[in-house]
């Protein structure tokens, strides 16, 4: 493996941006996931979000890291892969993640990411 030639502040900028991606996979996805148990009248809000909040770190330790593995295992091939192409594929998400929220229409983070890494790799 080659050593990494990248400045500390473009790590420091790699790593806010995906803080930046993780945040909105937060909002994102949670507030698509309980959309549908607050618009029925299921649950209040507040035990939507509790409710939310409690699986999503449960889901941590039922299913551990098995999703990110299957992500990083045979999407792209690794040697493609450097700080442009995960910058790009941050970036691709973030937007895509930006223009469904703002219109309204419901998707998935995960998936925006998984777009992102094959569009930034091709």
């Amino acid at each position: 493996m080659e050593g990494l030639n990248m400045s500390i502040w473009t790590l420091a900028l790699l790593i806010a941006v995906a803080l930046a991606f993780d945040f909105m996979n937060g909002f994102h996805d949670g507030a698509n996931s309980i959309s549908t148990i607050v618009a029925t009248g299921a649950l209040t809000p507040k035990q939507a979000v509790l409710f939310a909040a409690f699986f999503n770190f449960a889901a941590l330790w039922i299913f551990q890291l098995k999703v990110a593995a299957t992500i990083g295992k045979g999407t792209v091939d690794p040697k493609f892969v450097d700080y442009y192409v995960i910058f790009g594929a941050l970036i691709g998400a973030l937007a895509w993640n930006i223009i469904t929220w703002y219109y309204g229409i419901p998707s998935s983070s995960s998936h925006a990411l998984v777009g992102g890494l094959v569009g930034a790799t091709v």
